[in-house]
């Protein structure tokens, strides 16, 4: 028999329906999705009493059309505090008002010959809506194109333009997937850097996997859902940002055994802040891996054969998953990633950072 509950949460009610044999702890993990808030930062009530994990909803005394109030505990809510900002925030509207008629009239033709000395266009903070026409005309002499921080809608098929392009930053925008010519962003060959954190990115077109030259892809804070199964073609991939999106599972291009052969350089992944609920066991075919960053995930293990076939790396950040240290400790590799893991710390401390000698990277000690 199926309960319809409403859940009291910030204010709102969110209505569910679950088997009346489910316990507290799986209707934990629906609400996981639905709140942003991990398993064990929620806390159930109902009629004045916690529910307890172990219990099924029907030995909790719960009926059709009950009220559970859910209460989350702080640093474990992903959408609230424990999510800092790396970069600064986006110029606000006001300022871009205020610069708007400096920023975006026509540029100089000193500025001009300086992008086209040095190969870089920097406009970042510009209060820019539209990227200006003269960066058009440098065509084959810009290597770096940084329009971070701004207000721009578009990014237009004049990009293919700028053949010899090798960074393009496009963090703190207000782009979206339908205002980006990404047939444009395919013909720059050379592409080795692309930023669009920050945007308004529900989405990644399969053209993505196009930009084969590309070492370092960041597309976090949007609100993806998921990555194409193409990025598996990105050959040269280094570092992958994907943090703080509404991802609820690893893309096919890394969870298949063939793209993940094609992904022979990836040694940073940073997963977190997301609806992870577990990885698949081809993860670990990324044997270059070094870094990977799975913190406020929903993820309760990770594949047995994770430590030995991830023989690279040496950070491994679980902070406010539901993995246990004694969990990990039970994986066969554990002792030689433990191994690297300290050497690392070791040098760390070599260069006066403080470390520990004991695995603290986010799994509870019980």
């Amino acid at each position: 028999r199926k309960l319809k509950l409403q859940i009291k949460f910030a204010g709102r009610s969110i209505p569910v329906e679950v088997p009346d044999e489910s316990s507290v702890k799986d209707l934990k993990c629906v609400l996981h999705p639905l709140t942003d808030v991990l398993p064990r930062g929620q806390k159930l009530i109902s009629k004045g009493r916690v529910l307890s994990d172990e219990l099924t909803l029907a030995s909790s005394k719960l009926t059709d059309g009950d009220k559970v109030m859910l209460i989350a505990s702080m640093g474990l809510h992903q959408g609230e505090a424990p999510m800092k900002r790396e970069f600064p925030l986006p110029i606000s509207r006001t300022t871009a008002v205020s610069t708007r008629g400096k920023s975006e009239k026509a540029v100089d033709s000193a500025a001009r010959k300086r992008w086209e000395a040095t190969g870089i266009i920097a406009l970042s903070d510009s209060g820019l809506k539209s990227i200006p026409e003269e960066v058009w005309s440098c065509r084959d002499h810009a290597r770096v194109l940084d329009l971070c921080q701004n207000m721009l809608h578009e990014v237009p098929i004049k990009i293919s333009s700028l053949h010899a392009l090798k960074k393009l930053l496009l963090s703190g925008n207000e782009l979206s997937i339908e205002s980006i010519s990404w047939d444009g962003l395919a013909s720059l060959k050379f592409l080795t850097v692309l930023q669009l954190n920050r945007n308004n990115l529900m989405g990644l077109p399969p053209t993505l996997g196009t930009l084969t030259s590309l070492k370092q892809l960041d597309i976090s804070s949007n609100n993806l859902t998921n990555i194409p199964n193409e990025l598996g073609f990105l050959v040269e991939l280094q570092v992958l940002r994907a943090q703080k999106n509404r991802l609820e599972c690893v893309p096919a291009s890394i969870r298949g055994c063939i793209s993940l052969v094609l992904l022979l350089f990836l040694r940073q992944v940073d997963l977190s802040y997301n609806l992870l609920a577990e990885l698949p066991d081809t993860f670990g075919n990324l044997r270059q891996l070094k870094a990977l960053y799975l913190a406020n995930n929903g993820l309760k293990s990770l594949p047995a054969t994770f430590f030995e076939t991830c023989s690279q790396l040496s950070i491994l950040d679980l902070h406010n998953t539901q993995i246990t240290a004694d969990l990990l400790r039970q994986l066969a590799g554990w002792e030689r990633f433990d191994e690297r893991r300290r050497l690392k710390h070791q040098k760390q401390l070599d260069f006066r950072i403080t470390g520990s000698g004991d695995f603290d990277e986010g799994a509870d000690k019980n």
